[in-house]
């Protein structure tokens, strides 16, 4: 109702533009009583003075129309014909005799509450977090313990998983359209749930949100597009779902074997928080690194205006001689040594070296799985040809002999990625601008080191995969992968990317549960437990901890099965320019990968034996 941090319950929201000086001075009858249902409830004295009752917080300045929504007070604004009113006048007294529009009123209490709603919005958090903590670790907890169960079914009952994984998204996903629309349908005839988003602009509680139709209903909208996407996709892709689940099924047979590929996200992980960490202070040392710099400062015309002082022996100076009226104050914290001017430069290369340490890490646990993994394909006799601990003997091979190849690879993408870095940094100094050809060029140039970002992801990835199978150098191994990727373009583009689809249904799958598993706990919806839930200002706060959580949690164990499924493809592309199934040349693969993805045309005999 004002721009006092004060909140106040009251039984009825306000009708009328009014202030408390206003009140005070009004000769109608009834006005000041009107005023004090807006007060403390300990104010009585109606004669006290409006500047003693201003100053003790007791009443709010100033009251304005205003509507019910969520046991809140909002403005009651609304346009007419692109006018902004609130109830039924565009202008309002300011309490000092003048007349002022409505708009100045909204710009005022943006800025005025904008820090203070920030304040609030911040603590609650914070609150929330202190009594949520542990349930969110049990939320985490639950997500990795279902999707480690779900990798292990995943291994015996591949193609039962993936089909039941299918099914159950789409029925999470017509769960989640079904609440979304009983919810909507629950709020038809409620006060203020019909106004708009629009109209309601930014609030910080977003349980305000919760209680508009148009929420549900983007919601619902939202989902339904998500759900008809996956299920035309399930119906175009049925044919190559089958040979996916193939490829699935052998991905299966080598992280059966190799077991530990299944913790080894654990070791990236600790090596990337340590990349963060050296980041982090690294950076925190670069900016408390300046001193603090005084200078003379003075009102009438003095020769050492501006320059730099010291407080200790300024009064001794001679600058106190010849300006008496002149001070020594604290101007800013910096410097004026070389090390100060070039601070930023410094920045910038933590910030690069932070992208080329991470890339390094992330390609390090590449290469490492993928030679593992290839050991197992490559194995004639499987797993009896595969070395005793092959994912130990790949990291070991990694760290000896492809470090070079590995810090190459990272530096050209972590280069891709600083550029971007410092596009987004332009393009943020020049949103006050007014130049649209300099927006639309970095506009442009922002998606094409996007695109190229993406490209040599995907180069370096495959790049990898043929570094650890022949031990070549990080740009042959990246031609060679590129060449022999273009050569197999159409299983590429039908059988890798399809994989990747389902592995993405599987971490939705997962995530999805934990959400909504989440969501009925922090809701107290759940009557054994629903004394245990903690009191919550904002439940979605470990609710999306939750969901991000088990998220990145279900991306580490899938990430395990999408290398498998990367280098089983390429070795399987690798192995069919390299020999040609005859007794003299037999295929490395298995015989079940043999029969889908050659359709059959080999007879396993000409394959190598596999033992599953």
């Amino acid at each position: 109702m004002s721009s006092s941090p004060i909140q106040i319950c009251v039984s009825k929201c306000p009708d009328r533009y009014l202030t408390y000086l206003g009140a005070y001075n009004s000769r109608t009858p009834g006005e000041l009583e009107y005023y004090r249902h807006f007060c403390v409830p300990e104010f009585k004295n109606l004669q006290k003075a409006p500047v003693e009752v201003l100053k003790d917080k007791e009443c709010p300045a100033m009251i304005i129309p205003s509507t019910p929504l969520a046991r809140r007070c909002f403005p009651a604004i609304r346009a007419k014909k692109g006018v902004v009113m609130v109830g039924n006048e565009t202008t309002y007294d300011d309490g000092r005799g003048r007349r002022r529009n409505v708009t100045e009123l909204l710009e005022g209490a943006k800025k005025a509450n904008v820090v203070l709603e920030t304040r609030q919005l911040a603590m609650k958090i914070f609150e929330d977090y202190t009594v949520s903590w542990y349930w969110i670790i049990i939320g985490l907890v639950i997500a990795m313990v279902a999707s480690f169960i779900f990798i292990v079914l995943l291994r015996f009952l591949a193609g039962i998983m993936v089909w039941v994984m299918i099914v159950m998204v789409i029925l999470v996903l017509g769960y989640g359209i079904f609440h979304c629309y009983m919810e909507y349908a629950k709020l038809k005839g409620e006060v203020g749930s019909d106004v708009s988003l629009k109209d309601l602009g930014f609030q910080t509680d977003l349980r305000v949100y919760l209680h508009l139709r148009q929420t549900w209903l983007a919601f619902m909208i939202i989902l339904c597009i998500v759900e008809v996407v996956i299920v035309l996709l399930l119906i175009f892709l049925r044919k190559r779902i089958l040979i996916a689940i193939a490829l699935i099924k052998e991905a299966s047979r080598a992280v059966g074997h190799i077991m530990m590929s299944l913790l080894f996200p654990l070791c990236t992980f600790f090596l990337l928080c340590l990349c963060i960490a050296y980041w982090a202070s690294t950076a925190v040392f670069l900016s408390t690194s300046n001193e603090a710099v005084y200078k003379v400062f003075n009102e009438t015309a003095c020769q050492f205006s501006g320059q730099t002082c010291k407080p200790e022996t300024f009064n001794t100076s001679n600058v106190t001689k010849l300006c008496p009226d002149a001070q020594c104050l604290f101007a800013f914290y910096g410097g004026e040594t070389a090390y100060h001017k070039y601070l930023i430069v410094l920045q910038f290369f933590n910030v690069f070296m932070f992208f080329w340490l991470a890339n390094f890490v992330i390609a390090l646990g590449q290469v490492t799985l993928a030679g593992a993994f290839a050991s197992y394909y490559w194995a004639f006799k499987k797993p009896d040809d595969m070395p005793a601990f092959p994912l130990f003997s790949a990291f070991g091979r990694a760290l000896r002999y492809h470090t070079g190849s590995l810090a190459f690879g990272s530096l050209i993408l972590a280069i891709v990625q600083v550029i971007r870095v410092t596009l987004e940094y332009l393009d943020h100094r020049l949103k006050a601008a007014d130049n649209k050809f300099a927006k639309f060029l970095l506009s442009c140039l922002k998606c094409c080191f996007w695109c190229l970002e993406k490209f040599i992801k995907f180069l370096n990835r495959n790049a990898y995969i043929m570094i650890a199978v022949y031990g070549t150098n990080f740009c042959t191994s990246a031609r060679n992968a590129f060449f022999l990727l273009m050569r197999n373009i159409i299983r590429v583009a039908v059988l890798d990317k399809v994989t990747d689809f389902l592995f993405f249904l599987g971490k939705l799958l997962i995530v999805g549960s934990v959400g909504i598993l989440a969501f009925f706990f922090f809701t107290h919806r759940i009557k054994l437990v629903q004394d245990t839930a903690p009191p919550l200002n904002y439940y979605w706060v470990p609710i999306l901890t939750v969901i991000v959580g088990s998220y990145l949690i279900a991306h580490g164990f899938f990430s395990v099965y999408g290398m498998c499924v990367d280098t089983l493809f390429l070795c399987f592309c690798e192995d069919l320019e390299r020999n040609d199934g005859s007794p003299e040349r037999p295929y490395y693969m298995s015989p079940e990968l043999s029969e889908i993805l050659l359709k059959g045309n080999l007879e396993p005999s000409k394959s190598a034996d596999s033992q599953g």
